[in-house]
């Protein structure tokens, strides 16, 4: 009879532990905009509760998207592996927020009125171009686990480099909703553009095989 030896769990290195404490943060700060967002409409200090809970959750997706994509530059200039290990995170709660975004049109906004909602979509161009962001951003959240890696292979990098028209498809939905004062898209829209330029600089650079 033969007996299974067990080997010991290799203890967590400082540098795991530090990266575990460090998502775990990065979980929570990612949820105090919702908390925040409760807290102002449960306690009555929002005039328009609907539209304040659409506009906060529409402006988390965005800066959560382009912190999902600020997480390869800031590897490449800080030299260090955490930021991509980060990023998986960012994405699925720019995906979370945008859900909430839509459900909040679809709920409070439009009480489920499909003709209606459907009517929307088409003839507005502003959500009609959020809702094309919302329906390439769900296979991104859907693939986003290290099994759907593993069965897409190099057909997954392919497949989530639609995060680039998902972010600039978002900027245009914040952009054509706002009607005066632009200021706020422009910035997003500017951050945009330097985080695609940085990725076009580094492509052109690269040298040819």
């Amino acid at each position: 009879m033969t007996t299974l030896s067990m080997k010991p769990a290799k203890p967590a290195s400082a540098a795991d532990r530090r990266l575990a404490i460090g998502k775990a943060l990065l979980f929570i700060a990612c949820l105090l905009p919702l908390s925040r967002t409760a807290w102002i409409v449960l306690s009555g200090a929002a005039v328009n509760p609907i539209e304040f809970i659409t506009r906060s959750t529409g402006t988390w997706t965005l800066v959560w998207l382009l912190a999902t994509l600020s997480m390869t530059p800031l590897r490449r200039f800080s030299g260090q592996a955490w930021p991509l290990k980060c990023r998986r995170m960012l994405g699925l709660f720019a995906f979370f927020y945008a859900s909430l975004h839509f459900t909040t049109y679809l709920w409070l906004d439009q009480f489920f009125d499909w003709h209606h909602i459907l009517k929307d979509i088409a003839k507005r161009p502003f959500i009609t171009v959020g809702f094309a962001a919302l329906l390439l951003m769900s296979p991104l959240a859907l693939t986003s686990t290290q099994g759907w890696m593993r069965r897409l292979k190099r057909n997954w990098g392919k497949l989530h480099r639609l995060v680039y028209p998902v972010a600039i498809l978002a900027v245009t939905h914040y952009w054509w909703l706002v009607k005066k004062d632009i200021t706020q898209p422009l910035i997003y829209a500017g951050v945009l553009a330097l985080l695609l330029g940085l990725r076009l600089w580094w492509k052109w650079r690269r040298p040819s095989p």
